[in-house]
């Protein structure tokens, strides 16, 4: 574009210098002279008329395409280009992301209403400017038909939800309208569609009041049913304080019952142990009371004149212990009667260890008494 102004003012300053050159030898004789100013005028007049027009400046994000007596031939990128303006014009179309706000009215599959705003940005294919200036003519015809389609995909796919459901589930929307929109699209329109936003979905005024109330009951329910859980939940903490204070009080009884026991024990024990050493201390009483009538018994019958025979005898356990056989040979009856009493007497206390001090035989007596 500078160079055509800088060529255009070139070109105007030429033609008004040839001009000027041939009005100031209008007068003279020389005809030559006032010729040359003309021609230099008209050639700087038309190389203005030409030359500076056709200069051509696409823009970086356009890309446009050259049509030669109105038909379509070839696109360009971003640069400057010289076409003559005569034979080439250029139309130019906006390669950046377009982004095209939407608007419209749709319905849910239980045939509640809904205004939807949505966004949609695509971008047209460089290498298909051709063919969409062919097809369509122009940017503004494409856009007005992709709209359209965007707007048929988009009522499609909500129509096959409940209102409840697109309210409950609207993240989803946006993916499945897009996807909605790229397969119908694809490349049949020579764009790419970078993105899709549902950016509000409005349902009627009744419509949103039923669900507000709704939405207010179930809150109202769940509130319910939390205060209701809190209730068994402080409950069951209450019983369960109470279950571990009843075990707690029965251990404890436990205890202390185990406890009596272990002093009924201790005091059975005691007195049993009290009562062995009185029933030991008595039998060794009546041991020693059979042990001194044994040796009385020999004193006896030594004094009646009894033959007495001792024997040492050495126990298993290492002991020792005397035996003493009275010898009844030759006694009256009433001397054996006397050492005989003797040695009832002796059987009778030695009851308390269960074991008899002496043997008899018809013609003696054994005494076995301890020494060790």
């Amino acid at each position: 574009m500078a160079i055509a102004i800088i060529l255009g003012i070139l070109f105007v300053a030429l033609c008004a210098g040839g001009i000027g050159f041939a009005v100031y030898h209008h007068n003279e004789d020389n005809t030559k002279l006032r010729t040359v100013g003309v021609v230099v005028a008209v050639v700087m007049a038309l190389l203005f008329l030409t030359v500076p027009f056709s200069f051509r400046t696409v823009d970086t994000g356009e890309v446009a395409v050259v049509k030669h007596l109105g038909e379509a031939k070839e696109t360009r990128a971003a640069g400057t280009y010289f076409d003559f303006w005569m034979l080439n014009t250029y139309d130019r179309y906006d390669a950046k992301v377009q982004n095209v706000e939407i608007t419209t009215a749709a319905y849910s599959s239980d045939a509640q209403t809904m205004d939807i705003a949505m966004t949609l940005q695509y971008q047209i294919m460089n290498d298909k400017v051709i063919d969409i200036a062919k097809q369509y003519g122009s940017l503004a015809i494409l856009q007005s038909r992709i709209q359209s389609i965007a707007i048929e995909k988009t009522k499609s796919v909500l129509s096959s939800y409940k209102a409840m459901d697109i309210i409950s589930d609207r993240a989803s929307m946006s993916p499945k309208v897009e996807e909605a929109i790229k397969n119908a699209i694809a490349d049949n329109y020579h764009v790419t569609i970078a993105t899709v936003v549902l950016t509000n979905i409005d349902f009627s005024d009744a419509f949103e009041t039923a669900v507000e109330d709704k939405m207010i009951a179930e809150q109202n329910q769940l509130r319910a049913e939390y205060e209701n859980a809190a209730k068994i939940a402080a409950a069951e903490a209450e019983a369960k304080a109470a279950v571990q204070k009843a075990e707690g009080e029965a251990q404890a009884k436990l205890k202390e019952a185990q406890a009596q026991i272990e002093i009924a024990k201790a005091q059975a024990e005691a007195k049993l142990i009290a009562a062995q050493a009185d029933r030991e201390a008595q039998v060794e009483v009546a041991r020693a009371e059979a042990q001194a009538i044994q040796l009385k018994s020999i004193e006896i019958a030594r004094t009646l004149g009894f033959t007495i025979n001792e024997t040492t005898i050495t126990n298993e356990d290492g002991t020792t212990s005397i035996e003493y056989v009275i010898d009844f040979e030759g006694k009256t009856a009433e001397e054996i009667a006397v050492i005989t009493d003797y040695l009832k007497y002796m059987e009778y206390l030695a009851k308390w260890d269960g074991e008899l001090p002496n043997v008899m035989t018809d013609s003696s007596a054994t005494i076995v008494v301890p020494t060790t």
